[in-house]
Order: C-alpha cells, then sequence, then structure tokens
C-alpha cells in the first residue's frame, strides 16, 4: 500500500463502544495551500487515500488552486489504525463513523488548524461520514455533499453485509454473530491463514458483483464495452476478485462493522430520533444518489427536487434524508446512470465523472 500520506497521533483514542484504540493514528493527505477553503474528502469501504484522488485536479471542481483538500482514511482502511498495522489489537474494537469523526475532527482543527470548513463530501462510506460530520458538528462546514451513500444504514444494506461478513468469515470456518456484530469466536481468537485468506476475500468479491454494479450495467456488458474485459468470468476474476484480494480480511471486517452500525442519529443530542438528526444539518446539502444504485435506493420520479412527502408512497433512503432536513437545507438529484453504486466511484465511467463534477461545481463554487 502507498506510503504517500501522513499520520496523525491521537494518543490512546476512546471509542464509543467503550473499547479504545491506544496510540491510535489517522492517516490523511491534503492537495493545495492551506490558506484557501478547506474540503474534507473522507474514504470509502476498502480505499486507500489514494483511491479517492480521482475526484481530485486542477481541471475540477476540487481543485488544489482553489481549495485546501483534505482526504482522511476510515479506521480499519489500512493506512488509519486497522488489524494490518496493529497485530497487538486482536480483535480489532468496534469503531463507529461517530469515532472516526472525531478523530478526523482533532487532525483537522488540532494538527491542520482548520476552523471551518467550506464543504464535506464523499462516496459510498464517505458519504455516511458526510452526514456524520453534518450532525457531529453541524456549525463546522458550509456544504456537505453525500454521494451514493446514507444518513443511516437501511435494513436492507445491512442483511447484504450480513451475505458479505459470511462470505469472508466463510474462508477459515467462521461465522457472523449477527447484525452489527462481530466474528462468533470460540475459545481464543486466531487469525488468518494465507489458504483462508485467500478463499474468503474471493467470497467476498464474488459476493460485491452482484451488488456494486447495476442489473442494466451486467445486461449492456458494460463490463466488455467499456472496462475491457472479454468475459464475465475475466471480469469476476480481473475486476472483483483482484479488488478482494488486495484487501486484508480483518480490516474489511473492522469497517464492515463500521457501515452496518452506521445512524448519525445515534449521538447527542438526537438519541435515535432520526428526523431530528435530519433536522439538526445546517450545512447546505446536495444529495447525489444513484438512480440504479442497488445500495442506496432513490425514486427515479421524484430525484430531481427537494423530496416532497406523500402519504401514498414510501419515500427512498435519500429523498426520506432530504423530506426530514429543514425547509431550504436539502436537495436530491440522482445520477442518471446505469453503473449502479460505481456511478459515483473511481472514474470508470467518464459521463459519470463529468456528471458528479459539474453539480459539485454548480453547488460550491458559487461564493
Amino acid at each position: 500500500m502507498s506510503t504517500d500520506y501522513e499520520t496523525y497521533s491521537l494518543g490512546d483514542f476512546k471509542l464509543k463502544s467503550g473499547g479504545s484504540i491506544p496510540d491510535a493514528k489517522i492517516a490523511y493527505k491534503t492537495f493545495g495551500d492551506p490558506s484557501n477553503k478547506a474540503i474534507i474528502y473522507p474514504t470509502w469501504y476498502s480505499g486507500a487515500i489514494a483511491d479517492n484522488e480521482w475526484l481530485i485536479g486542477e481541471d475540477k471542481c476540487l481543485s488544489p488552486k482553489k481549495y485546501f483538500i483534505v482526504i482522511t482514511a476510515l479506521f480499519g482502511n489500512g493506512q488509519s489504525s486497522s488489524p494490518s498495522n496493529r497485530s497487538d489489537l486482536r480483535p480489532f474494537p468496534d469503531v463507529l463513523f461517530y469515532d472516526n469523526i472525531r478523530a478526523q475532527h482533532e487532525l483537522v482543527t488540532k494538527k491542520l488548524g482548520i476552523k471551518h470548513a467550506h464543504a464535506v463530501m464523499g462516496w459510498s462510506m464517505g458519504a455516511g461520514q458526510t452526514y456524520q460530520w453534518a450532525t457531529q458538528y453541524p456549525d463546522f462546514m458550509d456544504y456537505v455533499i453525500p454521494f451514493c451513500g446514507s444518513a443511516k444504514t437501511s435494513l436492507h444494506n445491512q442483511v447484504f453485509l450480513e451475505g458479505v461478513k459470511s462470505a469472508l468469515l466463510g474462508g477459515k470456518g467462521a461465522s457472523s454473530g449477527g447484525i452489527c456484530k462481530g466474528e462468533v469466536i470460540k475459545g481464543e481468537y486466531r487469525t488468518w491463514t494465507d489458504e483462508e485468506r485467500t478463499v474468503g476475500l474471493k467470497a467476498l468479491g464474488r459476493v460485491y458483483a452482484g451488488w456494486g454494479f447495476s442489473q442494466a450495467f451486467y445486461r449492456e456488458k458494460l463490463f466488455e464495452k467499456t472496462l475491457g474485459f472479454k468475459s464475465l468470468e475475466e471480469f469476476m476474476t480481473g475486476f472483483w476478485e483482484a479488488w478482494a484480494l488486495s484487501k486484508d480480511p480483518e480490516n474489511m471486517l473492522v469497517m464492515a462493522h463500521t457501515w452496518q452500525a452506521a445512524d448519525c442519529s445515534d449521538q447527542e443530542p438526537y438519541n435515535k430520533d432520526f428526523a431530528k438528526a435530519m433536522e439538526g444539518i445546517k450545512a447546505k446539502a446536495l444529495i447525489l444518489p444513484g438512480k440504479t444504485d442497488l445500495y442506496f435506493r432513490t425514486s427515479t420520479s421524484k430525484a430531481a427536487y427537494r423530496y416532497q412527502a406523500d402519504a401514498s408512497v414510501a419515500p427512498e433512503d435519500s429523498e426520506n434524508e432530504v423530506q426530514h432536513m429543514r425547509p431550504g437545507v436539502g436537495v436530491c438529484m440522482a445520477f442518471p446512470s446505469i453503473w449502479g453504486h460505481w456511478a459515483a466511484g473511481p472514474g470508470g465511467s467518464p459521463d459519470d465523472v463529468k456528471w458528479l463534477d459539474g453539480k459539485l461545481r454548480w453547488f460550491i463554487d458559487r461564493d
């Protein structure tokens, strides 16, 4: 994994779960002049810091000439404190978005001297962290832009993640303890053999393959036409298994727990009142779900503007979030793409990159 980043020491970092990470470290990388307006841009599930850089450039909205951009790494991503770099912590303690954002806030305020951010944004788990920032430190930023993510992991999304966890744990003959729980440990915890690691990660990759892209993506064979794979099986091995095998299984489980347990209303002063948490958001919010995202659902018919509640229609995740924000705070627009969750991912679809960059310019470059 690239070492082109810095780390900040957090000391003995207490976690909301009651555990702690002794001598905890958060990894980060900055772009641009610190005197520019700050943008905080957290990483996503499995993502390294470099995996966020595709959206940064002098020709893009996130230009280092205009903004001071800070990419922050999740606990468990292999760069911040993680099982792969902390062999003394077995099993690794449960980490929530709340803990990640408290660590990021300490980094940007104490180390980087940022008193106020222009914007916080991110994809997937980065979007979840964006919502956490907006509710945990609601006065800290002017804008928030979560793309293809949610403020609270839905029940359906939790079930999907159970499949991911179980496929991975099955590689070493272990099982999940249930929703928002870790591995069932009998006796003393043991780590993975090389063979178990390979079997578990390949299984994770194949489970993920059915969710990361949409049905239309596969039907149109974009894995051949755009990504250059010669067959579906080659795509499964060359894209999905290759991605999974580049990861550490214990890191993936730590981040999966963070994702599965995500709920930005599970903190003071909201006390699990989701509507109250959404009402607590003060920053202007641009919510960008994917029209064909299988993780975080959006209604294709109501996604252009602020969602208006209709008693006869159950709102999907993103519209539900905007519905509960105060009037004038949130706007929801859906990626008009068949790339599913990856519409907002690392640069595979040029049209979606252009669409996202345009929406970012429209929203945060106004002042």
